[in-house]
């Protein structure tokens, strides 16, 4: 999903929803949008095409042919935020969405009315390297999509780790885009095997968040095909997602949902795709070229189709048939997962079930990345009794980034906690510095005037506070983003008060945070402290907000004060052209003078303990949807580094956690004996890292994103984030490892990298074939012993070297790996298959793919940088990186070549 962008949402196109509850604290409840199209007390018609042996697709172009016009065009937009539009008399239902890619939300962006699982982030999935998992997940996120009363599932976000600094890095899979597209089928596979649509996105260039919605993307036709497509080709080959979802930016020239190359030629042509092509919220970008290129609904409900697309065909602009089939793959999607039951849509609720939990635990303990154990520090010994735990994200859940793919979980576990409950441990806690980015959020401190945890809201009709309030709603957090949350009674321009007591813990100068995201002012005991009405500098949080504003106050422990927020949702800055009118909300952080030292709290609790674990990391304020990173360095003024090296002079036994979902600089690596990348874990984050701290869990987690050293090693250094609204992907075909091997450049961790509790020997590996043609399939295996004293599972990675080819190719690519757990002392064969889709490269001469003639070298390593190779006279040696193991290569033969599109 997606933040504002510049296009406009028309609030009237929102129409009224019906038997909507008198009841304020049911404001948030999602219910079916009474439209013309789509009352929500329809009668339940059972579809024809529901029944065994119906080509739906064919049944979806027939009905799409029968109706008027007027209907067809009425299915290219959406209902409201989340749905489709119905029409009943036809037995067309709507289908609902919901974000999003690490648990199902449901209708409410911020602060849902319902709990939901929180999965680990795509990136901890990836590092798993188990499709068997990424399918499991994917079956119980369509139970939580049912839970939701939704059909369609907005994920898997597919794009790529072009750089560090993505701020949507931590939900997409990998640098790599085999690993993606293999992961992303099997999470997809899992997802519809349950009756409910995948959504793989954002289709196509969207690795950065700066400028995402105006940023022209400009990349190559060979990097395009061979990396940034080939996820999506991927899916759509194996695992056929029912929808795709098209990106804000513009690639090469041209707006995502208005290309004809990657939509038409390509996805619909060469693809031979069949399902629906969704805009990104606010994503569409034109009447006629977006139909016409494919793009099929505009989500959500918006002002670029309707009456335009009516107007349009009476000028000969907008062809009938481009209407037809986007028509027919709306209702194609709506047969795949309702048929035409145009019953009323259920209440959200809550399925909170023991083996989703469990799930969620064993994929963030699999995704948990050892990246090294000096001395077997790790796991924590049993006689290791006196354990310091230290840093800012121990006492805290961080469970995931921010933006689509936050939502409301049913729980969250911390690690201070979970590790408390390990038996026979004595465990000493600080803090160590600070890491927020914005002041945390002030709900904690915050209560109503009738004692309730939070803020309530008095919404008027106008911009002018003027009347009684229409709508009265109790919000239990601070953060009051009103993008989709908005009464509908008050659209579509409204005025509102917000009003809280925030009571201190402590006597102290404390300090106070505002941002606003229309016009916006706060007073506190009647007395105007912040002024946000005509705010023309932008900041990044709530996406189109202000700047956070912060001022300090004196103030009394245990003494109310009274707090006070008038905001509209009158577009701010003024100088943006379009609508008036759009979101609104605010965000009120708080926090108290710190009482103590805390960096000489930790260094005393370190000293202290037998083994300290220092938690650091980023969070959902620094890794978010909507923009990017500046820098790799972790937060915030460098106070995380200082704090790991302190520890660690105080007591040489120090692990160092890091959660984030892409890589950051460690300065101290080399000295510090430990080190676990943790990612962003869900809901069972805390327990997950307690099983592999002590060993409970062998971690098996490989990294499938390069860590480098520094930023400037990175191979978007140069031309990130771009200028002039323009970013060239001037790097070509060398991201990620292909780039540090190329140019010679060591990461601090390579891709592929994980330890392990146990150790892993590796037999020769064998070949079915030494000659692939177009059709076959070769098949290499290669025995694994767990040759330690504990359980553990090794990820086996197959590179592909091409030993001569007429154009320039990395050095070796991915394509196969396989899982394998193992008991101490057992051996198994590891399976790693190979296809055509192994040697290809696209050719932009042929417009095709091409198997060149020649010899094919597979290099089988546990990372990028296991096995490595140099030329020895006339014979290709091969070796690992310590040269003290060989792990193993075959080679095979295409004896001519050949060429395929898809």
């Amino acid at each position: 999903m997606a933040d504002s962008p510049e296009s406009e949402i028309h609030n009237p196109i929102f129409d009224k929803f019906e038997n909507e509850s008198e009841d304020p604290s049911n404001a948030d409840i999602s219910i079916t949008p009474n439209t013309e199209l789509s009352p929500p007390d329809s009668p339940t018609s059972k579809s024809a095409a529901l029944s065994h042996g119906i080509d739906r697709s064919s049944n979806a172009a027939a009905l799409a042919a029968s109706l008027s016009l007027e209907e067809q065009v009425s299915l290219l937009v959406a209902a409201d935020f989340w749905r489709s539009r119905a029409i009943p008399a036809r037995g067309i239902p709507a289908f609902k969405t919901s974000d999003g890619p690490n648990g199902a939300r449901g209708a409410i962006f911020k602060a849902g009315t319902k709990k939901a699982a929180l999965f680990p982030c795509g990136v901890s999935l990836a590092a798993s390297w188990n499709s068997r998992l990424l399918f499991e997940i994917g079956q119980h996120l369509a139970d939580e999509v049912k839970a939701r009363s939704a059909h369609v599932i907005l994920a898997p976000t597919v794009c790529l780790h072009r750089g560090p600094l993505g701020g949507r890095n931590f939900e997409s899979f990998s640098e790599d885009p085999y690993l993606t597209g293999k992961l992303a089928a099997s999470y997809i596979k899992g997802v519809q095997g349950k009756g409910v649509a995948a959504t793989i996105k954002h289709f196509v260039g969207n690795e950065q968040e700066t400028f995402r919605t105006t940023m022209e993307s400009v990349i190559e036709e060979r990097p395009l095909r061979e990396l940034y497509l080939r996820p999506f080709e991927i899916a759509i080959r194996e695992s056929n997602p029912w929808a795709v979802m098209t990106s804000y930016n513009l690639i090469n020239g041209v707006h995502a949902d208005m290309s004809e190359h990657n939509i038409k030629d390509v996805l619909r042509g060469e693809w031979n795709y069949d399902g629906l092509v969704m805009s990104d919220w606010c994503g569409i970008n034109s009447t006629v070229e977006s139909i016409e290129a494919g793009c099929d609904i505009e989500m959500p409900a918006g002002n670029w189709r309707g009456e335009k697309v009516l107007a349009a065909v009476k000028d000969g602009k907008l062809s009938l048939e481009a209407i037809e089939k986007a028509a027919a793959n709306v209702i194609f999607l709506v047969e795949r997962t309702r048929g035409s039951d145009t019953s009323a849509e259920l209440a959200e609720r809550e399925d909170d079930r023991e083996e989703t939990r469990q799930l969620i635990r064993e994929a963030g303990a699999e995704g948990l990345t050892l990246l090294k154990n000096e001395g077997s520090l790790l796991p924590i010994k049993p006689f290791q009794t006196k354990i310091a735990v230290i840093g800012p994200n121990a006492n805290r859940a961080i469970a995931g980034g921010g933006g689509s793919a936050s939502l409301h979980p049913y729980y969250k576990t911390v690690p201070l906690e979970s590790i408390k409950s390990i038996p026979g441990k004595e465990i000493r806690y600080s803090q160590g510095c600070h890491t927020w980015k914005w002041l945390p959020l002030a709900q904690d401190y915050c209560t109503t005037a009738t004692g309730e945890q939070g803020v309530i809201l008095e919404f008027f009709e106008g911009d002018k506070f003027e009347g009684s309030p229409r709508v009265v709603q109790h919000k239990t957090n601070t953060d009051l983003y009103l993008w989709d949350s908005a009464p509908m009674e008050v659209l579509p321009a409204w005025s509102c008060y917000a009003r809280t007591r925030i009571t201190p813990l402590t006597t102290g100068q404390h300090t106070i945070g505002f941002s606003s995201v229309g016009a916006g002012r706060l007073f506190v005991e009647g007395e105007l402290k912040v002024d946000l009405w005509n705010w023309t500098e932008e900041g990044e949080a709530m996406f189109e907000g202000s700047k956070d504003v912060l001022f300090e106050m004196q103030m009394e422990a245990g003494k109310p004060y009274e707090l006070l927020v008038e905001m509209t949702n009158e577009k701010r800055p003024l100088t943006k052209t379009g609508a008036t009118h759009r979101y609104g909300g605010c965000r009120i952080g708080y926090k108290e003078q710190d009482q103590v030292d805390y960096l000489q709290e930790a260094v005393h609790a370190a000293r202290e303990s037998d083994v300290a674990v220092v938690i650091v990391g980023l969070d959902e304020e620094w890794e978010s949807e909507g923009y990017d990173r500046q820098t790799m360095d972790l937060p915030k003024d460098g106070s995380q580094d200082r704090l790991i090296e302190a520890v660690l002079k105080a007591n040489p036994n120090t692990i160092v956690v890091n959660q984030s979902g892409s890589p950051v600089t460690m300065p101290w690596a080399d000295r510090v004996p430990a080190i676990i990348q943790a990612w962003y874990q869900g809901q069972e984050a805390g327990n997950a890292l307690a099983d592999v701290l002590f060993g409970l869990k062998t971690p098996s987690g490989k990294l499938p994103t390069t860590f480098p050293k520094r930023l400037e090693d990175n191979p978007t250094y140069h031309n990130w984030p771009g200028e002039n609204l323009k970013v060239v992907y001037g790097e070509g075909l060398y991201i990620g490892y292909r780039h540090y091997e190329r140019i010679g450049i060591e990461p601090l961790f390579p891709f592929g990298h994980g330890l392990s509790y146990t150790n892993f020997t590796y037999g020769a590996p064998t070949i079915s074939s030494t000659i692939l043609a177009e059709p076959d399939k070769m098949t290499i295996t290669i025995p694994v012993t767990n040759s330690g004293s504990v359980e553990g599972a090794e990820i086996v990675q197959a590179y592909i070297h091409d030993e001569e080819s007429r154009l320039p190719r990395p050095e070796k690519e991915l394509q196969a790996f396989d899982k394998v757990l193992l008991q101490p002392g057992e051996t198994k064969n590891a399976t790693l298959s190979l296809d055509k889709y192994s040697v290809g490269y696209y050719d932009t001469n042929l417009n095709a793919w091409i198997a060149e003639a020649g010899v094919f070298n597979v290099l089988i390593g546990a990372s990028s940088v296991d096995i490595k190779y140099v030329y020895c006279s006339r014979y290709l040696v091969f070796m690992n990186a310590t040269n003290t193991t060989l792990r193993g290569t075959v080679s095979f033969e295409v004896k001519e070549s050949f060429t395929w599109l898809f």
